[in-house]
């Protein structure tokens, strides 16, 4: 209830002669999905009460052993639900294993909790639940302790073995969720209409997680198969027009521009913080909260159609850097093992460069720092080399700070008289929101829009610092999201969290402003702007050159959700639940029944590009 009236807006697309009906499905079907985490709760405490009732065991140890356990495990699920309220709300996604993966430092999380309302408010809701259940509970057991029907004696030994096997019975039926016999209930059992918000309203939030969490025990130790890996590489090949190159990989292609630059551009690569297309007046925000970018796309080379790989940084920054795709919700940074890449870094160092990579905060979170330095980033500017009266919260220092910061570093590079590749992350449109003092936002009331405003007013900062500098008329700027953020909600894989701006500047160095809509992702960056540095180099990557090679679709992962998308359709791919196919700029009807041969199709290239990515990793040189 309270997650339906925190996200009530979502459900503005229903028909107002229809939302009473759906919703009260969406409810009932809550209701099922409660009764299941209920039962599994339940299912120890019934089984061994009525043992205990069968020998005439009654003690009041035995009765308060079993309240602590329901005390317990209630609480647990009550803290879950908490959870997913702030989940939901910044995922459009119930809580799961995935929502653990974003950092494996409980001290950072802890302090991001504390730092963010968004987050610790939901203790309010949890206490109370746990505090109305532990009343109601201890209610109960005095009840029982004080009752004389529990012994033996009171009933017939036959028909309580009776009852207790029917009530057991009804456990049990409750746990399935369902009379069925071929399935018990699922995830795919909540999505009975065609409104994303609703289908997962019906979710209870410990049963995804629960089952999340069973799913990557199961799949711990085992690389995704979605399709046969010699069909997947034969398929892939074909998308790329390549046969390989045996002595390195088959899908790694010799790229050789029709004449060498002499004189290598730098490459300033800003992986822009949670930047979703739809936060920019170019794709029809009506807030003008970034004038900056908008200029500079209208100025410069603009990618309308790239979409993030995931839904997560890392996803961003491993994508962007290595032109590899996100596989599902698993993390490619963290292993123990640091597999090398064939990524901008590694290529534009072996052709002279020096390599940086700036980040706001620790660069140990989600292992980013030790990953890239094992793939040739020579320096990693992170916390620990700010003043430590400029770290703002747990995210580091602001925007803009790291900005100005840079300039002094990105100078010394210049003056080794080699061009420079450097990537910066920012962080300040990710809470806990930080604005400084010193910027003024001109939205009003909304802090989700004036930190957009601000991380729009850093960049330009950066821009204007830039231009000062003696490297700047020879510096590539390009800029890029991590992911995007949840601003729509018409499909469980929600397009404002995977649509990203993709804009290159650099005003004396490409002189015709060009809009390009060709369907492309981050993988797709390190090859696109290797075209504009005209060196001779090795793709080994799932990326393509945007400027002269055409994806049939873009395709991006949301946990454990797969997106597949072109001009016309969206299709996704929900695991073992029932995919749809949907014409998204037009209604949310699942045509995935009227067109099985263009969804197949989309199926298939998606399925080909990852399992081929999950075939390569680790062999890529």
């Amino acid at each position: 209830m309270l997650l339906f009236i925190l996200e009530i807006n979502h459900t503005s697309n229903i028909p107002s002669e229809d939302k009473i009906w759906i919703v009260f499905q969406a409810f009932l079907m809550g209701f099922r999905f409660d009764t299941v985490i209920c039962n599994y709760i339940l299912l120890l405490p019934t089984f061994t009460i009525f043992v205990a009732h069968q020998i005439s065991l009654k003690t009041k140890l035995f009765s308060n052993a079993i309240k602590y356990y329901f005390i317990l495990l209630f609480s647990i699920a009550f803290l879950i639900s908490g959870i997913d309220l702030t989940y939901f709300h910044h995922f459009f996604s119930r809580f799961s294993v995935a929502g653990l993966q974003w950092t494996d430092s409980p001290a950072f999380m802890f302090k991001m909790i504390i730092q963010e309302f968004d987050f610790w408010w939901v203790i309010f809701p949890i206490i109370i639940s746990i505090f109305i259940f532990i009343k109601a509970i201890n209610k109960i057991t005095k009840k029982w302790n004080k009752s004389t029907n529990y012994q033996l004696e009171s009933s017939p030994r036959l028909s309580s073995i009776l009852v207790s096997i029917l009530f057991l019975g009804l456990v049990f039926i409750g746990i399935r969720g369902r009379f069925e016999s071929k399935s018990p209930i699922r995830v795919g059992t909540a999505y009975f209409s065609n409104y994303a918000f609703i289908n997962q309203l019906g979710l209870n939030p410990t049963f995804t997680y629960l089952r999340s969490y069973l799913d990557a025990q199961k799949n711990k130790e085992q690389t995704i198969s979605l399709i046969d890996d010699k069909i997947a590489l034969n398929n892939t090949q074909q998308y790329l027009n390549t046969i390989g190159i045996d002595s390195i990989s088959p899908i790694a292609r010799q790229i050789t521009p029709d004449s060498i630059n002499q004189n290598p551009p730098n490459i300033i690569l800003v992986l822009m913080e949670s930047m979703s297309a739809n936060k920019m007046s170019r794709f029809g925000n009506s807030d003008n909260l970034t004038p900056f970018l908008d200029s500079i796309a209208n100025h410069g080379l603009s990618f309308d159609n790239v979409y993030s790989a995931g839904t997560h940084t890392f996803n961003g920054i491993y994508s962007t850097i290595f032109s590899f795709p996100a596989l599902f919700t698993k993390h490619p940074m963290k292993g123990v093992t640091i597999p090398i890449y064939n990524g901008i870094g590694s290529v534009l160092k072996n052709n002279g460069y020096s390599t940086t990579y700036f980040t706001t905060h620790d660069d140990q979170f989600d292992n980013v720092g030790g990953f890239l330095r094992g793939n040739d980033f020579e320096t990693i500017i992170s916390q620990q080399d700010y003043p430590s009266d400029k770290v703002a919260n747990t995210l580091g220092v602001s925007d803009d700070y790291m900005f100005e910061f840079s300039i002094d570093r990105l100078n010394k590079m210049y003056k080794k008289n080699k061009p420079f590749l450097s990537v910066m992350m920012t962080a300040s449109d990710h809470g806990p929101y930080h604005i400084p003092d010193y910027f003024t936002p001109k939205q009003p009331n909304d802090i989700k829009k004036q930190i957009v405003e601000y991380a729009d007013w850093s960049i330009r900062k950066f821009i204007d610092l830039a231009k000062q500098q003696p490297w700047f008329e020879n510096t590539i700027f390009a800029f890029v999201a991590d992911h995007g953020a949840l601003m729509e909600t018409k499909f469980d894989v929600p397009l404002s969290y995977n649509h990203i701006p993709f804009i290159i500047y650099a005003p004396k160095l490409i002189t015709k402003p060009t809009i390009n809509t060709n369907y492309g992702g981050q993988i797709d960056v390190f090859p696109t702007l290797m075209n504009l540095v005209a060196l001779p180099y090795t793709n080994n990557t799932l990326g393509v050159n945007l400027f002269t090679e055409k994806r049939p679709y873009s395709y991006f992962c949301h946990d454990e959700k797969l997106g597949v998308i072109d001009d016309e359709f969206l299709y996704v791919y929900r695991g073992k639940e029932k995919p749809s196919l949907y014409k998204y700029k037009t209604d949310v009807t699942d045509y995935i029944n009227d067109y099985p041969a263009i969804a197949d199709s989309m199926k298939t290239y998606a399925f080909s590009n990852m399992q081929t990515a999950q075939t390569l990793i680790g062999k890529i040189k």
